[in-house]
């Protein structure tokens, strides 16, 4: 049997270059704070934890804060947080990723310019949320065709649509095509991942040849939850899990491929154990 882990399996640039700054900080004798979870994965998390970075959920929390320095992750923020960071004196360790960064300032710009702004994601994410924050009029989110077929926006509109990093490549193209013939003078940013199409478009392409897949990531990964989706739709056998523990495998003797991926907030040592295991024990 053969056990094949995807290329672009684990920590995405963005991610790893938040989590690495978080353990550099720990390493000073500043109190740290991360504003929402580092990266949507529990065992990260908990081991911060254990280092004694806490976690902010809300702005009631930050406002909170006395002292101490405060990073924000990788999915960014609305520009409300920097001012209340700036305004209790807080050191801001921005770790926002490069990538969500420029959908902030396309967003910004376009809606200064006077166009209605359309972020293609989950309106319930942090990166979309944060997205949001930065156009300087109301900003619409769409998840679904539904969604976007009910747009209503006036002739003389003019839209700019952009999506969220992670969002799935095939998704956001249909999305866009039902904008398209609504008639509208529209601009589209595809500001999704390169990272994020490359991991989905390998997954997929691993799924349809193995007989069993394996997805690694937190349980409120957005990507992950999407590589699940994906391979799901290719091979009907894929697991969902976070570590090695959630892992219930049974394999019959004519599996003669296992594939293993990972989404962008799954360290490398978590794969590493799975992959492992799977070789050893089937």
């Amino acid at each position: 049997m053969e056990v094949v882990l995807a290329k672009a399996a684990g920590f995405c640039f963005g991610v790893k270059r938040a989590v690495d700054k978080v353990y550099e900080q720990v390493e000073t004798d500043k109190k740290i704070y991360t504003y929402g979870p580092v990266v949507h994965n529990e065992e990260v998390v908990k081991s911060l934890e254990e280092k004694g970075v806490q976690v902010l959920q809300n702005r009631e929390a930050l406002e909170a804060l006395e002292e101490g320095s405060v990073i924000i992750r990788a999915h960014g923020v609305p520009p409300e947080i920097y001012q209340i960071i700036e305004k209790k004196g807080l050191e801001c360790i921005d770790m926002t990723c490069p990538f969500v960064k420029r959908i902030h300032n396309i967003v910004q710009k376009e809606s200064e310019d006077g166009k209605q702004i359309v972020i293609i994601g989950d309106p319930k994410h942090p990166e979309v949320e944060g997205i949001r924050g930065w156009s300087v009029t109301p900003a619409t989110v769409i998840e679904t065709p539904e969604e976007a077929r009910n747009f209503k926006a006036s002739e003389d509109s003019k839209i700019c649509i952009v999506s969220q990093t992670t969002f799935n490549y095939k998704k956001f193209q249909d999305l866009v095509e039902i904008f398209q013939k609504k008639g509208y003078d529209i601009i589209v940013a595809n500001t999704i991942c390169n990272a994020t199409e490359e991991r989905q478009k390998e997954a997929l392409e691993l799924a349809t040849k193995a007989d069993v897949m394996i997805v690694i990531g937190g349980t409120h990964s957005s990507n992950t939850r999407k590589l699940y989706e994906l391979c799901k739709s290719e091979c009907e056998n894929t697991y969902y899990i976070q570590t090695l523990a959630d892992l219930q495998l049974e394999l019959p003797n004519s599996v003669e491929l296992v594939g293993i991926t990972a989404g962008a907030s799954t360290p490398n040592k978590i794969i590493e154990e799975v992959q492992n295991y799977v070789r050893i024990n089937f």
